[in-house]
């Protein structure tokens, strides 16, 4: 008895002693702010975001100590070696205290010369909350063969992550995940490879089983259509999916900073009518004579945007890809009869500007659309000088998102459910790996520096992990996805073919 007295007084002396801070005396004085990583100067976060727990840059210093105080004389206070580490409840505490207002952070790193305290910096809490989490294909480096790789979720609020599915439960590669909304009920996921199947759940079906959202695995491919349905984004009334079909090579460049390139041969849209299991299609959006691909429907479910290139013989495998310039364009939809319209609208001009669009993304109370914005082509997510536009829908101007945008590639991008927050795919971090960011938007278009997504031991989690975050997807609530489920339908033969609508021209 006496022995684990001791052993347990010893083990509460080790705690006591991990738990210490360092006092800071005689700290040099710094007139400039901090130099912190990840670059959380000046942000603008959501309520409900996960502490922002950060290092210092140069990685030279040996303690590195943070207190975080707004106007009322509440403080929170961390102090470790590689980062701070705020306490989860302390930070949601203090920061549901503070919606709308600013938060002051003074910083102080120790160094072999001693300590030092630098000029304070903000933090703006905004009112707006950000959804429950985000949804991402987390994939290692790679062109021509896939590694390991998976879907997974992570809860905003706090650090946890969860997988979904990982490659590891079939032969394959998983990708174009996608959600209505953010509302896991609706979900459509791609898997490439020897067990090829796009799984389809949805809530007007009411599918549950056993607290589990049934789904089934489709065979996509029609006669009357190029290929696979890939891209897909989901009509408000969870009645209709659109989706691209498209004939995809790569190559690599010997001399040029974007390293490789990934291109369409030919690409065409259709619409998925979920309760009747029918493809519908327009010869308007599906012409020989132009590249159309990433449909998404407006905010009312009224019409369709896309991207839309024209073929044109100077674009060969023997000539430029620079020639090849996309457009953002958009159809009428009629959700009633699922009819298109009788024209195609080009909202922006790109190619007239010898640019090129990719990825448009509407905010859900249609007032804006994102786009990235590249030199040429549709696939941006390796072009450095891809960048972030906002479009506005009431007046039609466009601008580049500079609060947001870096000297570094910003591609793929989604809107929370209350359209005031933005994730984006960034390599800014390090010219490689792509990472989710986040930035704010008013209801006027005011846009805010972005932020990385927290992480416990941000240089730690992101130096060891080699992967890049593929198509973040915001989500509402948990996906109570069942891998176990999907695997089996993935790895059994069986597949539902989608049928084609008979009353589309």
């Amino acid at each position: 008895m006496r022995k684990i007295v001791y052993i347990i007084m010893g083990l509460m002396g080790l705690m006591g002693l991990m738990g210490c801070t360092e006092t800071i005396s005689d700290a040099k004085q710094e007139a400039a702010q901090p130099q912190i990583y990840p670059d959380y100067v000046g942000v603008t976060i959501p309520v409900n975001i996960a502490p922002l727990n950060f290092g210092m840059a140069d990685e030279k210093a040996l303690l590195v100590d943070a207190i975080i105080a707004d106007r009322h004389g509440n403080t929170l206070h961390s102090q470790g070696d590689e980062s701070v580490d705020f306490d989860l409840d302390d930070w949601h505490a203090l920061l549901g205290q503070n919606p709308g207002d600013s938060l002051t952070v003074t910083v102080s790193a120790k160094y072999d010369d001693g300590w030092h305290t630098y000029r304070s910096f903000s933090l703006y809490v905004s009112p707006d909350s950000i959804d429950y989490g985000l949804c991402y294909r987390l994939i290692e480096p790679g062109y021509e063969v896939w590694s390991k790789m998976g879907i997974y979720e992570r809860d905003l609020s706090t650090f946890d992550e969860r997988a979904l599915i990982e490659n590891t439960q079939f032969e394959g590669c998983v990708n174009c995940h996608s959600f209505n909304r953010g509302n896991p009920a609706d979900m459509s996921l791609h898997i490439r490879g020897p067990h090829g199947a796009t799984l389809l759940r949805h809530n007007g079906q009411r599918s549950m089983v056993n607290g589990q959202w049934s789904m089934a695995a489709y065979n996509t491919k029609t006669p009357q259509t190029l290929g696979l349905c890939v891209y897909p984004y989901w009509h408000p009334s969870g009645r209709y999916i659109a989706y691209s079909t498209n004939t995809t090579r790569q190559l690599f460049h010997s001399a040029d900073p974007n390293r490789i390139e990934v291109f369409d041969e030919a690409s065409d849209i259709q619409v998925y009518d979920v309760e009747k299991n029918e493809l519908l299609l327009s010869p308007l959006v599906k012409q020989d004579s132009v590249y159309e691909t990433f449909p998404v429907f407006s905010a009312d479910g009224r019409s369709i945007y896309f991207c839309a290139a024209r073929d044109s013989s100077l674009f060969t495998l023997n000539s430029s890809l620079n020639n090849l310039h996309y457009n953002l364009c958009r159809i009428d939809f009629d959700p009633a009869t699922g009819r298109y319209g009788d024209k195609i609208e080009t909202i922006v001009d790109a190619a007239a500007a010898g640019k090129s669009i990719s990825f448009p993304r509407p905010s859900y109370d249609g007032r804006f659309l994102c786009y990235t914005l590249s030199d040429y082509g549709q696939f941006s997510i390796w072009h450095h000088e891809a960048d972030l536009w906002l479009l506005d829908l009431a007046t039609g101007e466009s601008r580049p998102m500079i609060e947001a945008n870096s000297d570094d590639t910003e591609s793929f991008h989604n809107w929370s459910a209350n359209s005031r927050w933005l994730v984006l795919s960034s390599r800014r971090d390090d010219g490689l790996f792509t990472r989710p960011y986040f930035c704010h938007i008013d209801a006027q278009g005011t846009v805010t520096k972005a932020f990385m997504l927290p992480q416990r031991n941000p240089r730690r989690f992101y130096r060891d992990r080699f992967f890049s975050f593929n198509v973040p997807e915001f989500i509402n609530g948990p996906t109570r996805f069942d891998s176990h489920q999907a695997s089996r339908a993935i790895n059994d033969e069986y597949r539902k073919n989608f049928g084609v609508s008979s009353s589309q021209p």
